[in-house]
């Protein structure tokens, strides 16, 4: 892996969003949820996430998650995504979401 810089860094839109909906995702290749999420000031904003394994659809909502917002969007068949939601895969892989353990303004930038 290779270093980078302290501006490659700063470059990134790492942010905070409470989770407003969740709804199932059936048209997906694999199991996964879309959320909408509240990005404070950057607005709300949608994206799909595999984490079907670890949360169930009414545990998700109102939790605040890390997400990237200025990646491009990507298309995932029907559903546009507008951010990539962050996680780490546990020990089979299945992915744990990034989220803080204090509730913060969303919108807020990792620093």
């Amino acid at each position: 892996m290779g270093e980078i810089t302290w501006a490659d860094f700063e470059k990134i839109e790492l942010r905070i969003g409470t989770i407003i909906e969740v709804f199932d995702f059936p048209e997906a290749r694999k199991p996964a949820f879309k959320l909408k999420v509240d990005f404070g000031d950057f607005g709300i904003k949608m994206s799909s996430a595999q984490i079907t394994k670890h949360y169930k659809k009414e545990e998700l909502k109102g939790r605040q998650i890390a997400g990237v917002l200025n990646f491009p969007k990507k298309q995932i068949g029907k559903f546009m995504s507008e951010f990539l939601v962050t996680g780490f895969a546990d020990e089979n892989g299945d992915i744990v979401l990034t989220t803080i353990d204090r509730k913060v303004p969303n919108g807020s930038k990792l620093i």
